[in-house]
Order: structure tokens, then C-alpha cells, then sequence
């Protein structure tokens, strides 16, 4: 689906406000809405593992090497994007009606929506102040290309490299 602008923030603002509406929807569905459910959190999980694949290879990578004084962001973000990739690959072995499917789901809502709150008001900010808008541009137009080769569930091998990497480090 092309969009009008391949600015990098912009696009993964983009994918926040589809990644956040269906965290809504999950938790406006009824208690025992296990059909609703489990579709909703394929969806995310979906989402989530498209998402974390571009900012992991494409956005992460290129802010570190053109802005090293954000390292420790880029840093704690991977580890965030760990945390959001194991509860993933849980839930997908997960049926909805387990007792700890809905638990497990909100508190990987919980660490998301605090993932997506710190990088589009801080994070952001300073990345936009540090790059110029061609430059956003270019990396928008990278994470693009790697969409389409992005895995979309966490049993596809390039899902896991990088939850496999932080574990063996």
C-alpha cells in the first residue's frame, strides 16, 4: 500500500496508530470473546513482528551510525523490541480460552503502548531535530523495501535473529 510520504517517522507513526487500535480492540472485547480475541491478537502479533523487523534493521541501525548520542535509546529499544518479540512468540503458541492468554496479551500491550509513548515523545523529537528530512526520507524508503521481505509471524527465521542474537550475547 503506498503511501504519500516515506518520511521514516511518519511511517512508523503509521504503524503505531494500526498497532494501538488493535490493543483497543482487544481490550473492548468481551471477556469470554475468544473467537474476537484471537483473531485480534494474530492481527497484533502480525503487526508487531512486521514493525519491530524494520525499525530493527533499517531505522535502529542507521540512527545509531548517524547519531551516535542516542545509542542508549537505540539500546534500550532493542531490549524493549526483545521483551515485545518473546510475550509474541508465546501468544502464538497460545489458544485464546488458556488462562493466562488475556493476561499475557495485556502486558505486552502494557510494554508496547510504553514502547510507543517513549519513542514518539522523546525518541522522535530528537531524531527528527538530528536528521534532515531527506535523510528521513531515504530510511523511510529503506524500512519500505524491507517491508516487503518482513517476516509476519516469529516462526519465520528472520523474525527471531535478533531475539535469538540478544539471548546468546
Amino acid at each position: 500500500m503506498p503511501t504519500t510520504s516515506t518520511d521514516a517517522i511518519v511511517l512508523l507513526k503509521e504503524d503505531h496508530k494500526k498497532i494501538l487500535k488493535t490493543f483497543k480492540d482487544f481490550e473492548n472485547a468481551g471477556e469470554k470473546a475468544y473467537v474476537e480475541k484471537g483473531r485480534l491478537v494474530d492481527r497484533m502479533i502480525e503487526l508487531l513482528t512486521v514493525h519491530t523487523y524494520i525499525e530493527n534493521e533499517v531505522m535502529y541501525p542507521r540512527v545509531r551510525e548517524l547519531l551516535p548520542e542516542l545509542e542508549d535509546d537505540v539500546l534500550e529499544s532493542y531490549e524493549e523490541h526483545h521483551v515485545a518479540d518473546v510475550l509474541v512468540l508465546e501468544l502464538a503458541g497460545m489458544k485464546p480460552e488458556q488462562e493466562r492468554f488475556t493476561p499475557k496479551t495485556t502486558v505486552l500491550i502494557e510494554n508496547v503502548r510504553h514502547h510507543i509513548e517513549e519513542e514518539e515523545e522523546e525518541w522522535f523529537p530528537q531524531v527528527r531535530e538530528g536528521l534532515s528530512r531527506k535523510v528521513l526520507q531515504d530510511i523511510g524508503a529503506e524500512m519500505e523495501e524491507a517491508r516487503k521481505k518482513a517476516p509476519t509471524r516469529p516462526s519465520q527465521p528472520s523474525a527471531l535473529k535478533k531475539t535469538v542474537d540478544a539471548v546468546i550475547k
